[in-house]
C-alpha cells in the first residue's frame, strides 16, 4: 500500500463528504456546497437558468423516441407520452401562453421554478462530487464496515449495502441497476432482490436537498438527512419481516434453491483502496458522472412537469387524495400533531410523485413539514419515476405487492418520523 493512495483515498472521500454533508457559511447562509453552487446559478444567470431547464425537458421528452425506445412495453409507452405532455406544460409556461390556470402560482410556477430548475442544475453538479463518493473507493469502503449487520438485521447479504448507499448518494436509478444485475448473475435471491429494490432503492441526496429546501428544512440539513437514512432503513428492517416480503421465495433468478454463499470482504481499508486503485482517471469520472447526471434530469423533468402537474390537479381541484389522506388519517391523529390531516393528505400524494407532498405542506408547522419530507423519502416507491424503474428490471414484481409495500412503508414511517419529531421540534 503506497502513502500516496492512502492519501488520495482519504481525501477524494473528504471532498464528497464535505460537498455533501458539512454545511460552510458563504454570504451569510449556512448551508451545504451543493446548496450554495444552486443559489449562486440561479442568482447570476436568472434567465439562463430557466432556459436551460426547458432545454433539458425538451431533450428528455424526445430522448426515448431518438432512442427508438419509447414502445419497448406498456409502462415505457405510458411514461414516453407523459414525457411529451410535460415538454408542452414547459413550453405554455416558458413562453406565457394558454390558459389563466395554468399559471396560478401553486401549479406550473411551483413545478418550474421551485423544482424543475433547482432539480435540472443539482442533478448534474451532485453528480460530479458523486465520483468523490463513489468511484474511489469510499462506498466500498463503508459497505464492508456495514457486512455484520446487513444479513441479521434486513436479511440480505453484506454486498447489498453497496446497493443501498448508491441509492442514498447516487439514485434510486443507479441501485436497481446494481440490483438487477447481481440479481440476474444469481448473487442475490428473488427475495433479497425484492427486498432491495423495495427497502434501499430510494431517492440521492441531491434530491433530498430539493425537499429540504422546499420544507423549509435546508437549516436542518444534517439532522435531516441522518434521521431520514435512519428511519427508511428501520422501516426496510420491518417490512422484510411482514408479507408480502416475508412470503417471497429465496431462489435464484436461474430457479435454484440455494443461494450462493458470499465470501467474506477483506478489510474495509483493503476494499476501498482496491476500488480506489482500479477506478478510472478523476476527469473520465467526473465526465461520466456529469453526462449520466444530465440524462437523469433529461428523465426526471418532463415527468415532474406532467405526472407533478396532474397530481397537483387532482389535489387541488378533486377530494381524490382526501378521500386517500382518510387512510393514513388515524395513524397521524394519534399523535396529536397540528395540521393531522394535511400530513395525511400529503402521505398518500406522495404515490403520485415523491416531490409533491413538498408542495402540499410547504407553509404547514415545521413538525409537519418534516414528517413530510421523511415520509416523501422513506416511502421510496412512486408512479412517476421509481416503480417504473423497478418494472424495468428482471425481478418479477407484482403491482400488488408495489401497493401493498409502499402502503406498509408510508404507515411505519409515519409513525417513527412523528415520534422522533415530537421528541426533537
Amino acid at each position: 500500500m503506497k502513502k500516496s493512495d492512502l492519501i488520495k483515498f482519504l481525501a477524494y472521500g473528504i471532498i464528497g463528504v464535505i460537498a455533501f454533508f458539512i454545511p460552510i457559511n458563504l454570504g451569510g447562509r449556512n448551508t451545504i456546497i451543493l446548496d450554495h453552487i444552486i443559489v449562486f446559478l440561479r442568482n447570476t444567470f436568472p434567465s439562463g437558468a430557466s432556459f436551460y431547464a426547458l432545454l433539458i425537458i425538451i431533450a428528455g421528452g424526445v430522448y426515448p423516441f431518438i432512442k427508438k425506445e419509447w414502445n419497448k412495453d406498456t409502462t415505457t409507452l405510458v411514461f414516453s407520452m407523459l414525457k411529451i405532455l410535460g415538454v408542452g406544460v414547459s413550453l405554455l409556461y416558458f413562453f406565457k401562453i394558454g390558459p389563466m390556470w395554468l399559471f396560478e402560482k401553486d401549479l406550473t410556477p411551483f413545478l418550474f421554478e421551485k423544482l424543475v430548475v433547482p432539480v435540472g442544475i443539482i442533478v448534474p453538479v451532485g453528480a460530479i462530487f458523486l465520483a468523490f463518493l463513489v468511484d474511489y473507493g469510499l462506498l466500498e469502503f463503508i459497505g464492508v464496515l456495514m457486512q455484520p449487520v446487513m444479513r441479521p438485521v434486513w436479511k440480505v447479504p453484506g454486498r447489498s449495502a453497496i446497493d443501498a448507499l448508491a441509492s442514498f448518494v447516487g439514485s434510486y436509478s443507479i441501485a436497481l441497476l446494481i440490483t438487477n444485475r447481481v440479481y440476474k448473475e444469481g448473487k442475490y435471491t428473488l427475495k433479497e432482490a425484492m427486498i432491495i429494490a423495495t427497502g434501499f432503492s430510494t431517492v440521492s441526496a441531491t434530491f433530498m436537498i430539493i425537499v429540504a429546501k422546499t420544507t423549509g428544512l435546508i437549516d436542518f440539513w444534517n439532522f435531516y438527512f441522518w434521521s431520514t437514512l435512519a428511519i427508511t432503513f428501520t422501516v426496510t428492517a420491518i417490512t422484510v419481516r411482514i408479507p408480502p416480503l416475508s412470503m417471497k421465495e429465496n431462489r435464484l433468478s436461474d430457479g435454484s434453491g440455494k443461494e450462493e454463499n458470499s465470501s467474506r470482504f477483506a478489510k474495509a481499508l483493503e476494499e476501498g483502496l482496491k476500488a480506489f486503485h482500479e477506478a478510472p482517471p478523476l476527469h473520465e469520472s467526473i465526465k461520466k458522472n456529469f453526462t449520466d447526471g444530465v440524462l437523469m434530469a433529461m428523465g426526471i423533468l418532463p415527468s415532474i412537469m406532467s405526472v407533478g402537474l396532474i397530481g397537483l390537479l387532482l389535489s387541488k381541484y378533486t377530494p381524490l387524495f382526501d378521500y386517500l389522506g382518510y387512510v393514513f388519517y388515524p395513524f397521524v391523529k394519534i399523535f396529536g400533531v397540528p395540521d393531522a390531516f394535511l400530513i395525511s393528505k400529503a402521505a398518500a400524494l406522495e404515490i403520485s410523485e415523491m416531490f409533491l407532498p413538498s408542495l402540499l405542506i410547504s407553509g404547514a408547522s415545521l413538525v409537519a413539514r418534516y414528517v413530510t419530507a421523511v415520509v416523501s423519502v422513506s416511502a421510496i416507491l412512486f408512479f412517476s419515476a421509481s416503480i417504473p424503474c423497478i418494472f424495468s428490471t428482471s425481478i418479477p414484481f407484482k403491482l400488488s405487492d408495489i401497493i401493498i409495500i409502499w402502503f406498509e412503508r408510508t404507515v411505519l414511517s409515519l409513525i417513527l418520523a412523528l415520534s422522533v419529531a415530537l421528541i426533537v421540534f
